[in-house]
């Protein structure tokens, strides 16, 4: 633990204050708004009762559902992690600001206005201090909240500690949990202590000081937003797993090498296909590694058949995008990564399986697959209108998940990938597609054909992959990320150095 946190000290700081700053900011807006509101609607119950109602009905929502629905509204990054982070923290501190108001005793207030006090003055000399208690564990409740969802951010490129915690289920990296898991944790126990300390401030003072912590905070932020948007960036994401982000670090690195002076922004564990194909159709990506399988089955409309020869399978996939959506689809690499359903040696033995056909004498099986294989016709659902399967139990998980999963007996067939680093890792066997059912699976880059257009010289970088990486090699690189931890960005490096496609500086 101590290695990995010395090795990767400078990323962990990074996403530590990426963290902090979304934190901040999520509950600067939440107390802006929330506070006011509940100092406006305290002399009319009727109406703060349907705000903390609506406040509540906000909470039910699962917050990764409120992120989808901002999407295609705010796009990615911070702007929607910060809109959910605050509806989320809206209803404790509104609630608490209400109630503390409304518990103040009516003789205090009418005393008040018998001796023809001020509104302001009644405010912030009697009121607010009466009710200060109830606001401060309000924005206590808020803001564990808010560093404990904030997690959440680095599923839509917000980044943050939930960058380690993602990565550390994908790669089965317990310093990476650990470390994005405990730093959060250490966070919310800093911020209720400080929190704490407010009780004990004057209202003057305090409200200075949140005014002061405001500028400061939204003074950098805009300072950062300037820096970024003075140098040309160009963002490339991949879908969840050690292989998407192996793929796009080779991006990166083949891209400096044209132009040093382009800013590449990675976002690793972005997604599946269709939030990636929408984040690339809005603009808020500009590359990103698709298969030409996931292509034809999932993203052009009324794509019945797919051509099972590789080669003309990619022709179809291009010609497709091009005219469909206007998207360029750039040299495919050498290798596939083809679907398929894997099962462990001991159940292969035990029920004779050979081909995916057999399972369908086993419906008593427990099932795991990811969400792209579970709904595409490419995957299960088209699988299971072929076999009619009906297995017992069907499962959504994440790979490293699913994998474990099978490997402990917990279920017995997972989807699998043939670069994927698990089946060597158990020992797991890869049932034969005998029917030819899934089609060819070769990576390529992605983009808009007005980017290519625009960036030549990323086009030209990018085809340097173009019939490059074996099955073998895939697989290999995946194992080092995977089993033996290493990091993505040293792995596609050393590849690329090694086949000369990149100068060892």
């Amino acid at each position: 633990m101590i290695n990995y946190l010395n090795e990767n000290s400078n990323e962990i700081i990074s996403a530590l204050w990426q963290h902090i700053q979304t934190s901040l900011l999520a509950m600067m807006i939440t107390m802006l708004i929330a506070i006011p509101l509940a100092i406006i609607l305290m002399d009319h119950p009727g109406i703060g009762k349907g705000v903390l109602q609506v406040a509540g009905m906000i909470q039910t929502i699962p917050s990764l559902a409120i992120l989808g629905i901002l999407i295609p509204f705010v796009g990615i990054g911070k702007v929607p992690a910060i809109i959910a982070l605050v509806m989320y923290a809206i209803m404790p501190v509104f609630q608490n600001t209400y109630s503390g108001f409304q518990e103040i005793d009516p003789l205090l207030n009418e005393a008040a206005d018998a001796f023809g006090l001020s509104r302001r003055f009644k405010l912030f000399k009697i009121q607010l201090p009466l009710a200060m208690p109830m606001i401060i564990s309000g924005i206590r409740i808020a803001a564990v909240m808010i560093i404990g969802t904030a997690t959440l951010a680095a599923l839509i490129g917000g980044g943050g500690l939930g960058t380690y915690i993602i990565l550390g289920i994908q790669t089965n990296d317990n310093n990476a949990l650990l470390t994005g898991a405990l730093l959060s944790a250490a966070l919310a126990l800093i911020a209720s202590f400080l929190i704490d300390l407010l009780s004990k401030v004057s209202i003057k003072k305090l409200l200075l000081g949140l005014a002061t912590l405001m500028i400061l905070v939204g003074g950098f932020t805009s300072y950062q937003v300037w820096r970024e948007n003075d140098k040309e960036t160009i963002t490339i994401a991949g879908k969840m797993g050690s292989e998407p982000e192996i793929l796009i670090n080779m991006y990166k690195d083949l891209i400096n090498q044209e132009d040093p002076d382009i800013k590449v922004e990675l976002k690793n564990n972005f997604g599946g296909t269709t939030f990636l194909f929408r984040a690339l159709q809005k603009g808020n990506i500009d590359i990103y590694p698709e298969f030409t399988g996931t292509v034809l089955e999932s993203l052009i409309s009324g794509n019945s058949t797919v051509n099972h020869d590789k080669e003309a399978a990619y022709r179809d996939a291009k010609k497709d995008l091009g005219i469909e959506y206007k998207m360029t689809y750039l040299k495919p690499m050498s290798y596939q990564n083809g679907y398929g359903l894997a099962v462990t040696k001991e159940t292969a033995q035990r029920y004779g399986l050979k081909n995916i056909a057999d399972l369908i004498k086993h419906p008593q099986f427990r099932a795991a697959f990811d969400a792209d294989f579970l709904k595409q016709s490419d995957g299960y659902a088209g699988l299971n209108q072929k076999y009619h399967f009906n297995f017992a139990d069907v499962k959504v998980m994440e790979p490293s998940l699913r994998y474990e999963a099978v490997n402990n007996g917990h279920v017995d067939v997972t989807n699998s990938y043939t670069t994927d680093a698990q089946i060597k890792k158990y020992g797991l066997v890869v049932l034969k597609d005998a029917d030819s059912f899934f089609p060819p699976y070769q990576g390529a880059p992605l983009m808009k054909t007005s980017f290519a257009t625009k960036y030549p010289k990323i086009v030209k970088s990018l085809n340097k992959l173009a019939n490059k990486i074996s099955t073998k090699d895939m697989q290999e690189m995946n194992y080092e990320v995977t089993v033996k931890h290493k990091s993505a960005a040293v792995v596609a490096r050393e590849y690329l150095i090694k086949h000369g496609l990149l100068k060892d500086n």
